[in-house]
């Protein structure tokens, strides 16, 4: 019987989680003696259409995990038997320790098109090595969060919970998704593993397979409320209206049932809540709240709103799972500088920002953002606040800098309510918000 596949990549597999071309040009750098300091630049170039701002998410955790990489007895057999290493270059990669400094965004910055997330300086033969992992570990995460804080400002105020997990691409976006949903402000995730792990409340009571599996609907309600006082209960199944009647009707025969809210995912959710919240109101249950769940999105959840609609807390699933609308960013890991000089790409449409650089986000009197500036990381800028900090000196993690990653809900929720309205829109288009590049970065860039 062959031996089961491993349900995430374990860590000593991890150095392996890269593209071949990775490991040969860091095998041609090594023959070649290039050992000479590079800086490379996490950034995109193009906001999607639907985003008018991205929220960064995932690179404490990448800065994490790549100072830890090793390549270990196991992972380095397993290139020897590829055929295409020298034994020199493995005897070299067992000895391998990232040994640079990582510069990055705190988890739960807005950022916009061109300003880096992360840059890695290093030794070129370490930094390239990490290009596909750091991409793969700062990408949906990003992508996750940007897509539910969108959800998030929808919801004005009300809960929002993760229902996506079935639905997601594999078990590891289901994890790491419900840390970007954290960092973007959802209140629980279904998901328990994942709300164990990630310190996010842990919510869900039942599904119509429930229901179904009993012959009369209003004692599966009584059942399930006497197992679990103040529960939720889900009213579709059948009739909703008529569903809530029955609800009422259990309260009433045994009220220290407590059902604390009831649950629509099906039919004119707009509608059905009015409905619902009439005859629980009537009963004198105005305690009881309504939620609501069913192919949710921003979009819906603000005209469900907008229309007046009496909904106290939205579960949302699929569309926030894959980020339907925006599953990807054009994420992009570039080389800037190498031994003092700065490089830049010249390929239409692909040019990047030569050189380290810091990110300088300005403030009007008032508190609020009014710009950026793209600037040299060592260039002296007067008006604005950095952004880039080091979360790893000469290979070893920065705890302080590290615990930041905990703040980062509360950064992402301050940061919001500081951004011009055009930012905060959920219709598609530009923010308007203006980013610059500095003079001397703007001089690089021209002569490059």
């Amino acid at each position: 019987m062959s031996e089961p596949i491993p349900l995430q990549v374990e860590e000593g597999e991890l150095a392996l989680l890269t593209d071949l071309y990775q490991l040969t040009m860091t095998q041609a750098y090594w023959k070649e003696a290039m050992h000479e300091r590079a800086t490379f630049s996490l950034f995109f170039r193009k906001m999607p259409p639907t985003r008018r701002f991205m929220l960064a998410c995932g690179q404490q955790h990448a800065a994490a995990l790549l100072s830890r990489l090793r390549f270990g007895d196991q992972a380095l057999e397993r290139l020897a038997d590829t055929g295409q290493f020298d034994q020199g270059f493995l005897d070299w990669l067992s000895n391998w320790r990232f040994e640079g400094d990582i510069w990055a965004l705190p988890e739960g910055t807005p950022v916009f098109a061109n300003e880096p997330l992360l840059e890695v300086d290093a030794p070129i033969a370490q930094a390239q090595l990490l290009e596909s992992l750091v991409m793969n570990l700062v990408q949906p995460e990003t992508v996750l969060a940007s897509k539910a804080v969108r959800i998030v400002m929808a919801a004005r105020g009300r809960p929002v919970v993760d229902f996506g997990m079935r639905r997601m691409h594999g078990v590891d976006a289901a994890m790491r998704g419900v840390r970007a949903y954290r960092t973007a402000g959802l209140a629980g995730t279904s998901n328990v593993l994942g709300g164990l792990r990630h310190d996010l409340a842990i919510n869900g009571t039942m599904a119509h397979s429930y229901i179904l599996a009993h012959d009369d609907e209003r004692e599966a309600f009584r059942a399930f409320a006497r197992l679990y006082p103040g529960t939720t209960l889900l009213v579709d199944t059948h009739d909703t209206l008529e569903g809530v009647r029955k609800v009422i009707e259990i309260m009433r025969e045994e009220p220290e049932l407590g059902v604390k809210s009831i649950r629509l995912d099906s039919g004119d959710l707009g509608e059905l809540a009015k409905g619902a919240r009439q005859l629980l109101d009537e009963a004198g249950h105005d305690d009881i709240t309504i939620v609501a769940s069913s192919g949710l999105d921003e979009f819906k959840i603000a005209a469900l709103l907008e229309d007046g609609a009496p909904i106290d807390a939205f579960g949302v699933g699929t569309q926030m799972g894959v980020s339907a609308d925006a599953p990807v960013i054009d994420l992009s890991y570039k080389l800037v500088e190498y031994a003092g000089t700065p490089r830049v790409k010249h390929s239409p449409g692909k040019i990047n920002l030569p050189c380290r650089k810091q990110v300088y986000r300005r403030r009007d009197e008032q508190g609020r953002f009014v710009g950026d500036i793209i600037a040299l990381r060592d260039e002296a800028i007067d008006d604005g606040e950095p952004q880039l900090r080091p979360l790893v000196r000469a290979g070893r993690l920065d705890e302080d800098e590290m615990a930041l990653a905990d703040q980062a809900r509360e950064r992402a929720a301050d940061a919001l309510e500081c951004f011009p309205e055009g930012v905060r829109q959920l219709a598609e288009g530009e923010s308007d918000y203006p980013v610059t590049l500095s003079p001397e970065l703007e001089r690089l860039q021209s002569r490059s």
